[in-house]
Order: C-alpha cells, then sequence, then structure tokens
C-alpha cells in the first residue's frame, strides 16, 4: 500500500456511537419569509461605492 492508499473494507458499516440529543439541529430556526431592503442611495452611487472598493483592495496589494 502507498501513501493516502486505505484498505475499502474498513470503511463499511462503521457504527458511531452518537447522542442525539447533544445534537445540533440546523433547522431549529428556520424561517420561511420575505426579506425586503429599502436603500436611501440611487443604484447607479452604490455601484460607483462597490467600484471605489474594489479599487482600494487592489491598491493594497
Amino acid at each position: 500500500m502507498g501513501f493516502g492508499s486505505y484498505d475499502e473494507s474498513e470503511q463499511k458499516d462503521q457504527n458511531v456511537d452518537t447522542d442525539d440529543d447533544a445534537a445540533v439541529n440546523v433547522h431549529e430556526n428556520d424561517h420561511d419569509g420575505d426579506v425586503e431592503f429599502e436603500f436611501d442611495e440611487s443604484e447607479s452611487s452604490l455601484i460607483d461605492r462597490l467600484d471605489e472598493m474594489k479599487d482600494d483592495d487592489e491598491d493594497e496589494d
């Protein structure tokens, strides 16, 4: 067996004891709803600000 090789028979039927009560429930805080954003600035001014931020990042490199 070379470096990084493994025996596939060792990968089958692995039983792991887990505590389901202590597990994280990723769906505990699911939300079905709408999100709306209101901007005080125009679309073009927001795009201009984004371009400025990109230019600043390029200057730092």
